[in-house]
């Protein structure tokens, strides 16, 4: 509580964003973020710059269908409300969908247990204009049957050094693959992967991979080999920001990241 006696909440939001116009979810000296806005748009409605803390950060350009983060405020908006009126200050390409209080010692990184990212290819013979930024456009076409059988090899626990553009070693760049999946629908190809954590760009560079074998400049089954190399050189280029979005972030138990305050209660 502060000194008038207000309790202290942390309230999970859970937004939506197309990250085109963005330099990624951190604030930054000299570029827009996603965070600064949303930081903006609650400093206009409760009349504070309050602490907002997010899940992860991304990589500029890089879109979101499940960005979760918390704010710290002693004001009693409800959470029904609260989603109205940032909704109202934010711009069309960011959106807040969810709102809930959770316990005070909930972190919105560090407990998670897991995200999923997509990387979508539009993959038609003509440029479709309405996946502009949203989907990186590849005119060869993709095989999504072999595509799938190739991406089961980052299926289990390994060390992605080979995938990541981040010298620096992360709990050992050991990470555990869930769930690694290749679909179609229409000229969309999708490559879906769940882990427990990610690397710096390892599923942009996983995307990338997934070309080289495409393309023939990896042979087919050689992921298992280029995971033992533990050498980036090894692995394809990183694939443009433009395809990859954070899909879904997981926590414990259902009744946090899972419930929603968009309904109005009783008496709101």
């Amino acid at each position: 509580m502060n000194r008038k006696g207000s309790p202290v909440r942390n309230i999970l939001l859970k937004l939506r964003f197309l990250g085109t116009n963005y330099h990624g979810w951190q604030v930054q000296e000299n570029a827009l973020s996603v965070q600064e806005v949303l930081q903006d748009a609650v400093c206009a409605i409760l009349g504070s710059r309050e602490q907002v803390t997010g899940c992860s950060r991304t990589d500029s350009g890089v879109h979101a269908n499940m960005y979760c983060c918390t704010l710290r405020t002693e004001k009693p908006i409800s959470c029904y409300r609260l989603i109205g009126a940032l909704n109202a200050k934010l711009p069309q390409d960011i959106a807040v969908y969810s709102a809930q209080d959770v316990p005070l010692e909930f972190h919105p990184r560090y407990d998670s247990q897991g995200k999923q990212y997509i990387y979508q290819f539009s993959n038609g013979v003509a440029r479709n204009p309405f996946h502009e930024g949203r989907a990186y456009y590849y005119r060869r076409h993709l095989d999504e049957e072999f595509l799938d059988r190739e991406a089961k090899d980052f299926l289990g626990t390994h060390t992605f050094t080979s995938f990541t553009n981040n010298p620096e070693i992360i709990n050992g760049n050991i990470r555990t693959v869930r769930r690694a999946e290749v679909t179609r629908e229409g000229d969309m190809v999708t490559f879906l992967v769940e882990a427990d954590g990610f690397l710096y760009n390892m599923v942009r560079i996983m995307a990338g991979t997934l070309l080289f074998l495409s393309e023939g400049k990896a042979a087919p089954g050689s992921i298992p080999e280029i995971l033992q190399a533990e050498n980036r050189r090894r692995a394809g280029p990183t694939a443009p920001a433009c395809g990859l979005y954070l899909n879904r972030v997981y926590y414990r138990g259902e009744d946090i990241g899972e419930s929603q305050s968009n309904e109005c209660p009783e008496g709101c």
